[in-house]
């Protein structure tokens, strides 16, 4: 469904003419579980994206549908839910909550939203959803938010309604990012920096098709003890805020004091916080051997220190060593299934694609769905045949840039 297709089935759901905003998942090149430890991360939007097509209301209520759900919903903004309703539409009840909460008044809207970015595959089809209906919601308030604002809210949305305590990134690179780049993000201070992905590479998502049922709260526990080592570290070093105000020499230094199963979730993210910048060097140097190995070296962290990897992400991340045009890859996302990504020469894509997927489906008898993609841009509006445009950096007031 394009957006002259979704235009067309929101006037026939609400009688209606509609403003369209899209939104784009992500995949993190390298950084795993750096981002709520205020570390850095090398995401990229991909030109997978949810769109949200919405008109104003004369009242307060938000109607919600989709077109991939049945249930519809509806809302007074004035005694909204406080927390999750383990519905679709919880991500974006989360947002006109978090705007509310932010004193910002949300008018009455009809939302209807349609996706392309594959659910629970770690590509952040959650941080789309949100960033898709914080920009239709904001077009129709008076309200006049800084587009490097809105990541911020939406990730209230998601950690104090929804109860998932993600860090900035996804919703930050959905805003911001920039085709034919990936965003080396510091997720402190949100400065960033445009790294660019040579035109001669792809970005070859596999998805193993499994998603754990333990990811959730393993996910959580995981932010609890990195925030029990931060706890336990400040006992030697005063005033550390977080885990990237340690270096690996004063982890080790200490590494006695802390539980085996702490030590090694610190460690992790320490050395990750090191390999991140390391990518980004090499991608400016061109030299993508070097980024292919500290791809292999992220996944091999993953998948013994910080342990949120699984057979299937193992095996896949195996099937691909040794094809032609591959420089490296890694599990991608929260872990505990969803996907790889790879890091191939455009040229052999398609031997990649078939290869590695015949390789996975004869280990684990599970048929995967690859994905070639390049870095895309982030978060605007679009309407019918025009094409997506990039959001100024106040929502609501479009810069007409067309892109590609």
């Amino acid at each position: 469904m394009n957006v002259s297709d979704l235009a067309e089935a929101f006037e026939k759901n609400f009688h209606a003419a509609s403003q369209i905003f899209s939104a784009p998942g992500r995949v993190n090149l390298i950084g795993e579980h750096t981002d709520y430890n205020d570390g850095f991360v090398l995401p990229s939007a991909i030109g997978f994206y949810t769109h949200a097509a919405v008109s104003p209301r004369s009242d307060r209520k938000l109607a919600l549908r989709s077109t991939e759900f049945a249930d519809v919903f509806e809302f007074d903004l004035n005694h909204l839910p406080v927390r999750r309703l383990d519905s679709w539409c919880d991500y974006m009840v989360g947002v006109a909550w978090a705007l509310e909460q932010a004193g910002c008044r949300c008018s009455g809207a009809n939302l209807l939203v349609h996706g392309e970015v594959p659910i629970g595959a770690g590509l952040s089809s959650s941080a789309a959803i949100e960033v898709a209906t914080a920009l239709a919601l904001l077009s129709l308030s008076q309200e006049k938010i800084p587009l490097r604002e809105v990541p911020r809210l939406c990730q209230k949305a998601e950690n104090e309604f929804v109860g998932a305590r993600v860090g900035i990134m996804d919703q930050f690179v959905s805003c911001l990012g920039k085709e034919g780049h990936a965003l080396l993000l510091d997720c402190r201070s949100l400065d960033f920096e445009l790294v660019p992905i040579p035109a001669e590479v792809k970005l070859v998502v596999c998805n193993t098709m499994v998603k754990h049922e333990l990811s959730g709260g393993e996910y959580n526990q995981r932010r609890e003890q990195c925030e029990q080592g931060v706890r336990m570290l400040s006992a030697f070093y005063p005033g550390i805020k977080a885990l990237r105000d340690i270096s690996l020499d004063q982890l080790t230094a200490h590494a006695a004091a802390l539980p085996l199963v702490i030590y090694n979730r610190c460690r992790h993210v320490v050395e990750e916080n090191q390999r991140v910048k390391e990518a980004a060097r090499s991608f400016c140097a061109g030299d993508l051997s070097a980024v292919g190995m500290l791809m292999r070296d992220s996944h091999r962290s993953l998948r013994d220190l910080y342990e949120v990897s699984c057979r299937e992400l193992d095996v896949m991340v195996a099937a691909a060593e040794g094809l032609p045009g591959f420089y490296g890859g890694r599990m991608t996302g929260g872990g505990f299934g969803g996907c790889t990504v790879n890091l191939v020469a455009a040229s052999h894509t398609e031997t990649f694609r078939r290869e590695v997927a015949l390789r996975y489906e004869r280990e684990t008898s599970i048929s995967p769905e690859i994905y070639v993609c390049s870095p895309a841009n982030g978060a605007g509006a679009g309407f019918g045949s025009e094409g997506r445009y990039a959001a100024s950096d106040t929502p609501g007031e479009i810069t007409r840039s067309k892109s590609n």
